[in-house]
């Protein structure tokens, strides 16, 4: 049941992972260790320095450093503006593929196009191909996906792996209550997602989760509820601004 699916993933967030790595080093008869976070990671060592910093030896960061306090909306508004930027980027590289976005935008919002799950590929669902500039190598891949005809199997076949998400369904569901220090996130992403998207067809989205993905995504359709769920609780906070402020960990 939804109800009960969704209180199983509360479960899941940097604190727990931060609870369940202290029984492993208490369990093996551990002093202390040494943690090295990278992404999400990071987020869980800024947790871990707040819960138990006493099984510390050292913390390293390799970036997933998250704001203190019921902030969702700051982090969200921030990814934006690094997605905008980095899409008026990347036209101004391969600037004939405004154009090819903006034409598969309008055939997607007429034609039903089925990807090889058998999910119609909407418009909204290839804006999130700006996923792949997140990386350092990211606008090369977008722009060979863009360079393959929109009818090949290479090219539907590529666009759904872009956000793929039926062999990790809990990325989209947790996505956003993992940066809740406290609060609800209501659907972060969506409320502030900013005016110029629905001016600039060609305009991607990055590393965010809508509500609308438990309808297109055919993976996650059985999670919509739960996820609605999930976004209206009141999460506890993930992080001791004063621990962390008398922080000795090097």
């Amino acid at each position: 049941e939804p109800a009960a699916l969704a209180e199983r993933l509360t479960h899941f967030r940097a604190d727990s992972i931060v609870r369940d790595a202290e029984w492993i080093r208490r369990a093996l008869g551990v002093e202390s260790w040494s943690v090295l976070g990278q992404s999400f990671g990071g987020m869980c060592v800024v947790s871990y320095l707040s819960l138990a910093p006493e099984g510390l030896r050292e913390a390293l960061i390799t970036g997933g450093l998250p704001p203190l306090g019921p902030r969702i909306d700051d982090v969200y508004r921030a990814t934006y503006e690094r997605i905008v930027e980095r899409c008026r980027r990347f036209y101004a590289r391969y600037p004939a593929d405004r154009a090819r976005v903006r034409a598969l935008v309008e055939r997607l919002e007429a034609e039903d196009v089925r990807l090889p799950s058998g999910d119609r590929l909407t418009s909204r669902r290839l804006r999130q191909a700006g996923n792949l500039l997140g990386m350092s190598d990211g606008a090369e891949h977008l722009h060979y996906l863009l360079e393959l005809p929109p009818d090949s199997p290479a090219f539907l076949h590529d666009a759904e792996r872009v956000m793929e998400f039926s062999r990790d369904p809990i990325y989209a569901v947790l996505h956003e209550a993992c940066w809740a220090d406290g609060g609800a996130t209501r659907w972060a992403a969506q409320r502030v997602l900013p005016e110029a998207y629905g001016e600039e067809p060609e305009l991607l989205t990055g590393e965010h989760v809508f509500p609308w993905m438990f309808e297109d995504v055919g993976a996650l359709a059985p999670l919509r509820d739960a996820a609605e769920l999930l976004a209206e609780r009141e999460w506890p906070r993930l992080y001791d601004p004063d621990r962390l402020a008398a922080n000795e960990v090097p």
